[in-house]
């Protein structure tokens, strides 16, 4: 084996599939090998980071499970959204998420806060932050699930981890005493560990009606209301929008 197959090998070895990868390059590609020990070193490197970082970010992503793959690369900003660019870009930077506040997204079914959602909770995880994504009924459902084979523990540490708690589409589905409950002591622990990103089709101000508990909903809403950036979203349906789109294109 030469000493060239056997350092890949050893890179291999080590994990350090990035260098093995850019040290092939660099054997294929006779100019690069002339360079200084230094520059060639620094390649390898660099590339072995970008590929951790890459291997981070799907990580990230995958375990946030979101539904849309979405950025804010490809927000649609036209005048009917009521979208303010300037607010957007400023809500990009997540300096919201680290300062432990919340951002609601509201807006007519069909308009698009699913997919908002999903792009900022993909530009959390570009700045290196877990996120988890749950539809309220399905979180409702899971928090009755657990508490009957006794794993809600491990679903409350799972909602409290990440630094960011997508809770799509609250207000649809039926919450129980017993969720209300649950849906407290998350918010209680995210307001020292994280954020929430809420998206809903109700008004704020008739949240507290959605609650089997007025008393559970005051100490709720305290918690996330208040201290939460909006973003109204208006318009048509995006969802008719691209029907139209591809029949036309049919």
């Amino acid at each position: 084996m030469s000493s060239v197959h056997q350092t890949l090998a050893r890179l291999r070895d080590l994990k350090l599939s990035g260098m093995a990868e850019a040290l092939n390059q660099q054997m294929n590609m006779p100019g690069q090998q002339q360079l200084a020990f230094e520059d060639r070193l620094g390649m390898l490197v660099e590339h072995e980071w970008a590929e951790r970082e890459n291997r981070k970010l799907k990580r990230l992503i995958r375990g946030a499970t979101l539904p849309e793959g979405a950025c804010l690369e490809d927000l649609d900003y036209r005048a009917s959204r009521n979208l303010d660019k300037a607010f957007v870009t400023t809500l990009s930077s997540c300096e919201w998420i680290h300062r432990k506040q919340n951002l609601i997204i509201l807006g007519a079914t069909g308009v698009g806060k699913t997919w908002l959602a999903c792009a900022f909770a993909t530009q959390a995880c570009r700045l290196k932050m877990a996120a988890t994504f749950y539809r309220a009924s399905d979180l409702y459902n899971d928090i009755a699930v657990a508490t009957l084979d006794g794993s809600l523990p491990k679903l409350k540490l799972q909602l409290s981890k990440p630094q960011l708690l997508v809770l799509d589409d609250f207000g649809i589905g039926n919450m129980t005493v017993q969720a209300a409950h649950v849906l407290l002591d998350v918010v209680d622990r995210r307001m020292r560990h994280g954020s929430l990103l809420i998206t809903s089709q109700y008004p704020a101000d008739q949240w507290h009606s959605l609650f089997p508990d007025p008393t559970i909903a005051d100490a709720v809403l305290d918690r996330v209301v208040h201290q939460a950036h909006r973003i109204q979203l208006k318009g048509d349906s995006m969802r008719k929008l691209q029907g139209r789109k591809r029949m036309q294109a049919d």
